[in-house]
């Protein structure tokens, strides 16, 4: 059932033309705040930007966003938050403990384990923040981070939905697609890593995202120009957040499979998906996505960061919204005139 809706679905993103009226291709009118505020994960604090609707006081449903593999807020996912809060939700994005305006030492020091604390530890929050109904709040995940609300979900989060953007879920698959050469040119920084963290040491870095040869995480042909289209799209200069982690995480990469922990997602679950993914490959995701008994799938024609951006953003955050809007609503009271 799966294939039938994505192959219908790619064909008539297609023929597909921008209407002056199509609310994906209308930018939102501003209806919200934001500040820059905190939470405690485990005893550290995390940096959250919390966005709140101008309109209305009643309760309302509540996003929590976070990036994927040593990413932070900052890179995009600000778009997508605006997008959201200009639609009546609130919306929480953090970043991980150790990562971009987080505090947390060592830096850029990635735990699969302290992130999925770190996303349990935001969603508590936001229960607690005033004007959010607690019994609605979806957690938001991308590349990494969306293999993260997979498994956070899975394990026993209560949500109300979860949105899972080109995850990762297959610790095997995202080996494999890196291929021999760039694993082995990991093994030697991995390997001082892990020893040095044993006698204290501080931590060797590696590059997240690098060109083809180089050593990274992340090297396929479309990773670095990808990486470098985010930065500028979002405003910023390469030089504003490290782009590296702690190498040993190349040790324990493969072993970190969400999809393990699919089946047990009970809520409403949208998985989307691109046609040319070389980071988080697609049939792998699709495979866990259908053992997702509410999941709703969407595959673009495109690769890993093509989602984040424009052409295909708009089409990802509308059926985004389409999605939150049947699943879970905001209140009619708290919708803008102005907000299609």
């Amino acid at each position: 059932m799966h294939a039938v809706q994505e192959l219908r679905y790619l064909l008539d993103r297609r023929t597909r033309t921008t209407d002056p009226g199509d609310s994906m291709a209308t930018a939102p009118t501003p209806g919200f705040t934001h500040s820059e505020e905190w939470f405690a994960s485990d005893g550290t604090r995390c940096a959250a930007r919390v966005y709140r609707p101008d309109a209305g006081q009643e309760d309302r449903p509540a996003i929590v966003m976070a990036h994927g593999f040593g990413s932070v807020r900052a890179l995009r996912l600000y778009a997508y938050a605006e997008r959201f809060a200009a639609a009546g939700y609130v919306v929480v994005a953090f970043d991980y403990r150790g990562f971009g305006d987080s505090e947390g030492e060592p830096r850029q020091l990635l735990s699969v384990a302290m992130q999925h604390q770190d996303w349990r530890a935001a969603i508590a929050h936001t229960r607690t923040l005033d004007g959010v109904d607690p019994a609605r709040v979806v957690a938001w995940g991308t590349s990494f981070g969306g293999g993260h609300v997979i498994a956070v979900a899975g394990q026993g989060e209560p949500l109300a939905a979860v949105i899972a953007q080109v995850p990762h879920v297959s610790g095997p698959a995202a080996v494999r697609s890196t291929g021999l050469r760039a694993v082995l040119r990991l093994a030697g920084p991995a390997v001082r890593d892990q020893v040095g963290a044993w006698f204290g040491r501080a931590p060797v870095q590696v590059a997240s995202v690098d060109l083809p040869g180089r050593t990274a995480m992340m090297t396929s042909a479309d990773a670095y120009p990808g990486m470098i289209r985010l930065i500028q799209e979002s405003g910023l200069q390469l030089e504003d957040y490290p782009t590296s982690v702690a190498a040993r995480i190349a040790l324990r990469i493969g072993a970190y499979s969400p999809q393990r922990w699919a089946a047990g997602v009970r809520c409403p679950a949208l998985v989307q998906l691109v046609t040319d993914d070389a980071i988080t490959p697609r049939a792998v995701a699709e495979k866990a996505a259908s053992r997702i008994p509410r999941s709703t799938v969407r595959v673009y024609e495109g690769g890993h960061f093509d989602p984040y951006v424009e052409p295909l953003f708009d089409f990802v955050v509308g059926d985004q919204l389409a999605f939150l809007a049947t699943h879970v609503p905001v209140p009619p009271a708290s919708l803008q005139k102005d907000v299609p």
